[in-house]
């Protein structure tokens, strides 16, 4: 998409103008690290084409847009030390690659400078986007706590499981749309409804993204693929799994996860998935949540050259082969 490679520069070129001190350098360092290692800057984009899409311009949303990222990108390092996680977009992460706790801090600094990129917002809108910011930085939260209390449970179920990734991670998206939408001061129903299509949009992409935990290419996904099963993770494929498993099955497959060669249980673990249909199964539930989104996106009182360029991100979106 060529608007996206626009709104992509936009957002680096803000990064960029982001002055860290130099000293302490370890509180410091990671956050000029993790930053330029990138990412697509999807949550930012979206806010950007909310905006546009009600009538108001890139410039205007830029310090919505900003925050969204730098929330994200706190979340995401506080994240991978709780999923002791080696590898994000493809290099090492922060506690890898320094400490736990200097990953810790470094994630709080990274917190702290959303809000004040927030606060440049113009004060007629700042408290319908604080409101939505707040209450989705809670949800993030919660579906990151589910998902850490889910590891110990053995009775998760498929709905518990997509309401985990909808707060984890789709909110956000959301989030995202919405803040745009509040800044061209779009009517309470058209905020709705474009919230509702970017999260779904993201419960279909993070289902997207457990399928390709473990049938990516290694070389274009950026993460250990097979990262979920060695870590015995309840993702929605291993979920599905057990739904489809008579008792005799569910016990091979329990057996497969216990299985110490970390190639070994992939692959076998992958075989069983493919022998009862997981990944098929799975990726009808991503599709009904894409269509969810795109009629969420239809229902919106705008004329429909305002929609296109979000149906095409969309369709980008999820066009990743699973």
């Amino acid at each position: 998409m060529q608007d996206l490679i626009h709104y992509s520069k936009k957002i680096e070129e803000e990064i960029i103008k982001i002055d860290f001190p130099s000293n302490p350098s370890n509180l410091y360092d990671p956050l000029r690290y993790f930053l330029a290692i990138g990412g697509k800057r999807m949550r930012p984009i979206l806010t950007l084409m909310g905006a546009e899409a009600f009538g108001s311009t890139l410039e205007k949303a830029l310090p919505s847009a900003m925050a969204v990222e730098l929330f994200h990108n706190f979340s995401l390092i506080h994240d991978d030390i709780m999923d002791e996680a080696p590898i994000r977009r493809g290099q090492e992460t922060v506690h890898t690659k320094w400490n736990s706790n200097i990953a810790i801090l470094s994630g709080d600094v990274l917190l702290v400078k959303a809000y004040q990129m927030l606060a440049k917002q113009d004060a007629s809108v700042m408290s319908d986007l604080l409101n939505v910011f707040n209450a989705t930085a809670v949800e993030v939260c919660e579906g990151q706590q589910f998902d850490m209390d889910y590891e110990s449970r053995n009775d998760v179920s498929i709905d518990e499981y997509i309401e985990m990734i909808r707060l984890k991670t789709s909110v956000l998206l959301g989030c995202a749309l919405e803040m745009g939408a509040i800044i061209a001061e779009a009517s309470k129903q058209n905020r709705e409804l474009i919230y509702e299509f970017g999260q779904h949009i993201g419960i279909a992409f993070q289902i997207q993204d457990d399928i390709l935990d473990l049938y990516a290419d290694p070389d274009k996904f950026g993460k250990q693929v097979g990262g979920d099963v060695l870590s015995n993770k309840k993702t929605l494929l291993l979920l599905k799994a057990y739904e489809l498993s008579n008792s005799t099955q569910k016990e091979e497959l329990e057996t497969l996860y216990n299985e110490k060669d970390p190639d070994l249980k992939v692959s076998t673990v992958r075989k069983y998935f493919n022998s009862i249909g997981v990944r098929d199964a799975c990726k009808e539930i991503m599709d009904t949540h894409y269509s969810i989104a795109k009629e969420a996106l239809y229902k919106i009182n705008i004329p429909i050259e305002k929609k296109d360029p979000l149906l095409q991100l969309a369709a980008f979106l999820m066009e990743r082969e699973v």
